[in-house]
């Protein structure tokens, strides 16, 4: 149950659902670990799983011909899936990194499915993970069109410290939209 105390710890407070269903859930999910530097999504890849990060952390870009931009960064326990494309069984258009040696809790998709028709619960689920993803979405679109990579900064030191600790400062860089020299420079004012 080790494994599992994460996960138990996430529904608990952001997903309470009955003890039955949990402990099916729990039963139904397997343990994966992967490398620093391995990809766990690739872009034009199918979501077949959902994903929940036990501990590690993970880094969510995106690729042009051009470069590499960073949107996200997983650093605490959460699950991890692309869930537009699961939800949608679309391919996805992100990819994912290990910047540390991680450990997933995965459950395959038509499994998850099942559990969800037979637990009323498992409705709510969806619906509010779907909520925060774009109540996410849409902060992160605003923040950056209206705030300077300063700001933006600034707003990581106050609401997201723990990724200004665990992230390279050069992923730190993309995120923001800035070399890292000129991360370096915002670094010295501040």
């Amino acid at each position: 149950m080790s494994n599992f105390t994460q996960i138990s710890k996430f529904f608990e407070t952001e997903y309470p659902l009955n003890k039955e269903g949990l402990k099916e859930l729990f039963n139904s999910f397997q343990v994966e670990t992967y490398k620093k530097g391995d990809l766990i999504l690739q872009i034009g890849s199918f979501e077949n799983h959902l994903r929940f990060l036990n501990n590690g952390s993970v880094r969510e870009y995106y690729i042009s011909p051009e470069k590499e931009t960073n949107t996200l960064f997983y650093t605490t326990p959460q699950f991890i899936t692309d869930f537009s494309a699961f939800n949608n069984d679309t391919s996805t258009r992100k990819n994912q990194e290990a910047l540390t040696k991680i450990e997933l809790l995965t459950i395959e998709k038509s499994t998850f499915r099942n559990l969800l028709q037979k637990y009323e619960c498992g409705k709510s689920f969806i619906d509010l993970t779907f909520q925060k993803i774009l109540q996410n979405k849409e902060q992160f679109e605003y923040n950056r069109i209206t705030k300077t990579p300063e700001e933006l900064y600034k707003e990581l030191m106050i609401y997201k410290p723990h990724w200004l600790q665990a992230i390279p400062q050069y992923h730190i860089a993309s995120y923001l939209g800035v070399t890292p020299e000129t991360l370096s420079r915002i670094r010295k004012r501040i």
